[in-house]
């Protein structure tokens, strides 16, 4: 009886398939380039409105960094004064929410896409990363006023950039922001402030 030929074993490896398009483990699924700005009727020039987006996707970036950040000091404040920081640091992030609405949102109004997802974001951020081990309010106080400080240097950044492109609606919008960081930095240095000297006052030095 006549047998069949065995099928010869190839000697290199099978390549393992390409990632399908737009899967979860596609590097340019994140990455991939832009698309040019949505057709708008809003007044601001093209070639401004496209120098505008990628500046305000940048703010963007910063401030869901720092929402997190307040919900890390949210979440894991110890001490005896729990119960406040933990209220306080909670208002912060929903104040920061509405700031990263506002930004987002004037990306799109522009005819730009809002980049905000978490992969964007630790690729962009500008500030220091919030440190996971910290444990009593002091040391949660000292870490959020530090990125509140820093996300506000960067608002003013931006009203600059945005005043040099003379696109007022968004620099107004910035100027809202920084306005707004500013009162929550103060009401969390505030926890500081109580146990540190005036600079300047007298008697020190």
């Amino acid at each position: 009886m006549p047998t069949r030929p065995t099928r010869r074993a190839s000697s290199s490896r099978r390549k393992p398939p390409k990632p399908r398009r737009g899967a979860p483990d596609d590097p340019s699924r994140e990455h991939a380039a832009a698309p040019t700005l949505f057709s708008t009727k809003n007044s601001l020039p093209e070639e401004v409105r496209a120098q505008v987006v990628p500046l305000l996707n940048q703010r963007l970036a910063e401030c869901i960094d720092l929402q997190t950040q307040c919900k890390q000091a949210h979440w894991n404040v110890k001490g005896p004064s729990f119960i406040g920081l933990h209220e306080l640091f909670d208002d912060v992030n929903e104040a920061v929410a509405e700031y990263v609405d506002l930004i987002a949102e004037r990306v799109v109004q522009l005819g730009g896409i809002a980049e905000g997802t978490a992969r964007i974001v630790a690729v962009r951020t500008s500030l220091v990363d919030y440190p996971l081990t910290l444990r009593t309010g002091p040391e949660h106080v000292a870490a959020l006023s530090d990125a509140l400080a820093q996300f506000g240097r960067a608002a003013r950044v931006g009203i600059e950039e945005m005043n040099e492109l003379e696109d007022a609606d968004s620099a107004d919008l910035l100027t809202e922001v920084s306005r707004g960081i500013d009162k929550w930095l103060w009401f969390v240095e505030a926890h500081q402030q109580g146990e540190q000297p005036i600079t300047g006052a007298p008697g020190t030095r």
